[in-house]
């Protein structure tokens, strides 16, 4: 049984919409360049209809930078120079580009985030500390810090010089910026955390244990696949009740797997939330 949901074969047009949708709604994790003083590129784009296919078999991130095309293109004062730009030394991979874009006719290096964080405060002292993947595997910490430390000063590297000089480009004058979003979910029984240092709109949910299930007794389910994670709830899915959902979580709990869950309450009401098996 494949429990992490499941995934379609063929592009669906109307999915693919949906999830670029949801992408475009999910915020920006900070303003400006108050978190590790990583530029933000923050640009406002109307939700359009897109008419597209992407290869269903790509893992989220590089599908989350094929829509962050899509966006970027929509923009008459951008333009791309290259994407996904292998900065190898001899066979070694030294690490990649996202992107090399121009932007009101300035060079500009971009690298792209689309994280889902679960605030434990538990872990570390800071709020960006208590910041940790789903299932425990990676922090907010820890990717902010390779951005910093890594990906972005990969652009100085004596052998990315060679690279740009295929594009015409001088390092010196190429701004870099960060476009990272993310969706934040906080402790069932803790909702009302606010942020000071992240931006408090990218909460869109909360996280439950097995031990809080039965208080969701009254409420309907849906676990959707990895790339629909992007996609706000609504209505037109195969809804399934409490005692179903609990045979399902229990092969997750068994799989240390955190999957994420659309909750509908009896109200009408639709939430994300992921079920946690630590």
């Amino acid at each position: 049984m494949n429990i992490k949901g499941p995934d379609f074969l063929n592009s669906n047009p109307q999915m693919i919409q949906k999830r670029y949708e949801g992408f475009l709604k999910t915020p920006y994790l900070w303003k400006g360049n108050t978190v590790y003083d990583l530029h933000q590129l923050e640009i406002s784009t109307e939700i359009h209809k897109i008419n597209i296919d992407i290869d269903e078999k790509l893992r989220l991130g590089k599908y989350v930078e094929r829509l962050v095309t899509i966006e970027l293109e929509s923009h008459k004062n951008i333009s791309f120079i290259a994407e996904n730009i292998q900065i190898q030394d001899n066979k070694t991979t030294l690490g990649e580009l996202d992107c090399l874009l121009l932007i009101d006719g300035e060079p500009v290096h971009l690298e792209i985030i689309f994280k889902f964080y679960l605030y434990d405060p538990s872990v570390g002292t800071t709020e960006i500390e208590h910041f940790i993947g789903p299932n425990r595997k990676d922090s907010l910490k820890e990717k902010l810090t390779k951005l910093k430390n890594k990906q972005l000063p990969l652009l100085y590297h004596p052998i990315t010089e060679k690279y740009l000089t295929q594009f015409k480009l001088n390092r010196n004058q190429i701004r870099q910026q960060v476009y990272f979003k993310a969706q934040l979910f906080v402790p069932f029984d803790n909702q009302k955390i606010k942020l000071k240092t992240l931006n408090n709109d990218c909460i869109i949910g909360f996280y439950i244990n097995e031990t809080q299930l039965q208080q969701f007794e009254n409420c309907k389910f849906y676990i959707p696949n990895k790339k629909e994670w992007l996609v706000v709830p609504h209505q037109n899915v195969n809804w399934i009740l409490f005692d179903a959902f609990v045979k399902k979580a229990k092969l997750y709990f068994e799989q240390q797997f955190s999957p994420l869950c659309w909750i509908k309450f009896k109200n009408g009401e639709l939430k994300k939330a992921f079920l946690i098996w630590w």
